[in-house]
Order: structure tokens, then sequence, then C-alpha cells
């Protein structure tokens, strides 16, 4: 397996990725990634693809948002989205992806990575609940413990607070769930 920078050849693989491993909400999720390849720069996040046999098989993305501390607005990272393709799973392939822009992350003046997702998942790689570290989740809308943090060399102890996705996060409807009977 080769993990790599996605490359603007690798755009349709990877929303074909996301369409493929997020059924229904596949297509949300797809735009959504769509929208924030073009918050990444060279030194602010991350988009990630995995290889074999030269097809992307699986992608991630670390995003820019704000952490609203009590001193002054913390630039932070967010994990998301993170998909493999179906038949790829339980493989590691989301687990190498996740590793391997933490990696890089942790050289970055990078204080803290948030996510929602699978504690179960996710606590693999040191991501805890947020809530028990003293921050807020940005919206009620995100099922308690989905909500966690990691918190990197450059962390300190100020840097609490509410965290604020970036903006696409928002116009996509891709925080928290959706309530399906309201």
């Amino acid at each position: 397996m080769n993990l790599r920078q996605e490359l603007p050849s690798d755009r349709e693989s990877v929303r074909d990725i996301h369409l493929r491993a997020f059924g229904d909400h596949g297509s949300a999720v797809a735009d959504l990634v769509d929208t924030l390849r073009g918050t990444i720069t060279p030194t602010d996040g991350l988009s990630l693809v995995a290889e074999i046999d030269r097809q992307i098989v699986g992608h991630v993305m670390f995003t820019r948002s704000l952490l609203d501390a009590p001193r002054r607005l913390v630039e932070v990272q967010v994990l998301s989205p993170l998909a493999v393709r179906p038949e790829h799973h339980k493989r590691g392939i989301g687990s190498a992806l996740v590793r391997h822009g933490l990696r890089i992350l942790a050289e970055r003046p990078v204080p803290l990575v948030f996510l929602e997702g699978d504690p179960g998942y996710y606590s693999r790689f040191g991501f805890t609940c947020g809530d028990d570290q003293g921050f807020r989740k940005p919206s009620l809308r995100i099922p308690d413990g989905a909500f966690q943090a990691l918190r990197f060399p450059k962390y300190e102890p100020w840097m609490t607070g509410t965290l604020v996705y970036a903006e696409p996060f928002w116009r996509h409807d891709a925080v928290g769930l959706r309530d399906p009977g309201a």
C-alpha cells in the first residue's frame, strides 16, 4: 500500500470512494470534499490517499477550523472525512491513513485535531472525548462521545473552548446528525 498526498488527477477516484463508502450520504460527503479541497494549502491541511496496485482505495482529509478559546482563536485541524472503498474494509487502510496524517500534522504547529466519529475506532489513535478535555462541540446534534480531540505537543493548557467548524461544514450541513423524523 502506498500512502501519499492527493493529486488533481485523483479527484474522480476520491469522489467515487466517498459515494460508495457513505451510501445515502455519499453525494453530500463527496461535495464536502470537493469544497474542502480548496481550503488546503501546502502548509495547512492534508488530503491523503491510499493506493493498492495503482488504484485509489482510501482517502482522508484534515482541514483548518478554529477553537474559540478564552485568550484568542486557535487554528486547529479537523479529521473529516475518512473513507475506504467498501470492498477494502477491514484491511487497515483507514488506520494507516489516519496514522500517516497524524504523523505529518504532529510535525507542524498544530495543537489539536478534532473529529466526529466512533470512539471505539478512533481511540486507537489517542482520540478521547472532547467534552472531558474542556472542549465544547460546535453543535448539539453531535452525539455524546462522538466529539473527540487529540492533543499535540503544541497544545497549551489555556486552549479550551468551543470548536468552530470551517464554513464548508455548515454549508454542506455536515455537522452532527439530523433527526430523520423531524
